[in-house]
């Protein structure tokens, strides 16, 4: 059966990016200012450049990809929690082409901003770290 608790919503923080910075450097250090330990972010808007990732399980490793280019944020969607005691986001992302062609996967650093608006819902919980899970080789939620 699934591990779940009920938590509370406490604030909610909206934004943009700064033109050419990091994606996920960005969103981190917006939850790491205003200690965020629980919550979840959302975004769109456009890349100049992306770096997206894989995981493949059978490897249980991460295979990065870069796109050079101009690309359309269609979703990000993640969550935020703490990993080594320090807001960690995890987060997916989609992005078009200029022919409507969508990629995506594991949000990673490397993901250069042209414009983005992001929403950051942080909620009043401390109860999830993350912690080396030895089934899936991945850093998930204890439980």
């Amino acid at each position: 059966m699934a591990a779940y608790k009920e938590i509370s919503k406490e604030k909610v923080y909206m934004g943009s990016a700064d033109y050419d910075s990091d994606l996920w450097l960005e969103l981190s250090k917006v939850c790491e200012e205003n200690n965020i330990a629980c919550g979840e972010v959302t975004a769109i808007g456009a890349l100049r450049s992306a770096r997206f990732g894989y995981y493949g399980q059978d490897e249980r490793k991460y295979s990065f990809i870069e796109k050079s280019g101009h690309f359309e944020i269609v979703s990000l969607n993640g969550n935020i929690s703490l990993k080594d005691g320090k807001p960690f986001v995890h987060a997916h992302i989609i992005f078009s082409d200029e022919n409507g062609n969508c990629l995506g996967g594991h949000l990673a650093e490397g993901c250069k901003v042209f414009a983005c608006e992001f929403t950051i819902h942080a909620y009043d919980s401390k109860d999830f770290d993350r912690a080396y899970d030895e089934q899936t080789g991945l850093t998930l939620w204890k439980r």
